[in-house]
């Protein structure tokens, strides 16, 4: 008897197992199920809002608004040149309008306007008018020019580049190689950058992106999600992708005050090269500096005013008198023509200590 039910549970083991009824989910009585067709769809009590197929993405959409905001201020300038072989194209955006004072401002690149006295600009909508040169800052290549005709020109608002960071959107608008109205995109790589322009020129507090630029794009706004221009677009490396700058917006708002009042910019000279840097947490609680940035000294100009002065590379200026020193723009605006000859106290963090040194400034000659 045992014998015959050990074979029998050896039986059963063997059989499949049938697997168990799950209890299906009920759905309350009158459910009503639908297909997502994009649209807003008619049920019970009203519509049920859908997404809509058709509608942009949240970049696509960011990339769109900030276009359509500062795309009608952008224009496309041709230097008159007696040679027309050798005119180049290059970018500009409005920066005040028709006035009391005057017709509209255009903010382009300096070496855009290189060479030629007046130029030809042509409006996103297509018009033709002329404009001549208010101001020029090779140092920065920035250059300010004035329409000589009435034109209703919308107005670009200029943002505060301070705010920038890495991996932030950001969108070129230009007319490179001459095809107005082109848009590109991409994020800010760095801040603070320095580069030698096409003439030798040392252009400062530059923001680097990898949004494309070409020929022509010169002098267009680099603009930020919401609308704002953040930077002006001045060089590209010829040859390497992903390496593309604009002059900071900060630094064209002082540039822009200076060549509407003087015609030119005058400015302090210390001789040296430098970048923005980050200050690190530990050496912010070694020196007790707890401002986010400071200004990092590249290179040193032997017999300059800073080497006099016992500056040395490697140093990170924190302070100018009494302006913090949080970007190239702080250090634009400390060694302005008040400072010329004038000696100022910077404070310097060198080895993770405190120190104060005092620089006398000189005049930045023009081309230097």
């Amino acid at each position: 008897m045992l014998k015959g039910r050990k074979y029998d549970l050896f039986a059963r083991a063997k059989r499949p197992v049938r697997a168990r009824a799950h209890e299906i989910l009920a759905y309350p009585d009158g459910a009503q199920f639908v297909f997502d067709t994009g649209k807003a769809v008619e049920v019970e009590g009203g519509y049920c809002a859908l997404p809509d197929g058709d509608l942009l993405d949240a970049y696509s959409n960011a990339v769109v608004r900030a276009v359509e905001r500062v795309g009608p201020s952008v224009v496309r300038i041709h230097p008159m040149l007696d040679d027309p072989r050798m005119g180049g194209v290059g970018s500009g955006f409005a920066i005040a309008p028709q006035g009391k004072n005057g017709n509209g401002l255009i903010l382009t690149n300096s070496h855009v306007i290189q060479g030629a006295s007046r130029f030809v600009v042509i409006t996103a909508e297509g018009r033709s008018l002329t404009a001549r040169c208010v101001g020029d800052d090779p140092d920065t290549d920035l250059a300010v020019i004035k329409l000589d005709q009435a034109a209703d020109i919308p107005v670009a608002r200029i943002g505060d580049s301070k705010k920038l960071r890495r991996g932030q959107l950001v969108i070129a608008i230009g007319a490179p190689l001459g095809f107005e109205a082109t848009v590109t995109t991409g994020v800010v790589s760095a801040m603070g950058r320095s580069l030698r322009g096409e003439r030798g020129r040392l252009i400062e507090d530059l923001i680097q992106t990898d949004a494309a630029l070409n020929p022509g794009n010169s002098g267009g706004p680099l603009v930020n999600s919401t609308g704002e221009v953040i930077g002006i677009a001045t060089a590209i490396i010829a040859g390497y992708q992903g390496l593309c700058f604009a002059v900071a917006a900060n630094t064209a708002k002082f540039v822009i005050g200076e060549l509407l009042e003087h015609g030119h910019v005058r400015r302090g000279s210390i001789g040296l090269v430098a970048q923005q840097a980050p200050i690190p947490p530990a050496l912010s609680k070694a020196t007790g500096v707890y401002q986010p940035y400071a200004v990092y000294v590249a290179h040193v100009d032997a017999g300059g005013p800073a080497a006099k002065a016992g500056v040395k590379e490697g140093d990170l200026l924190v302070a100018a008198g009494q302006q913090a020193l949080t970007g190239l723009d702080d250090l634009l605006r400390a060694l302005d023509h008040h400072s010329i000859g004038r000696v100022t106290e910077f404070l310097v963090i060198r080895n993770a200590r405190l120190m104060t040194v005092a620089v006398t400034p000189k005049l930045r000659k023009a081309g230097a």
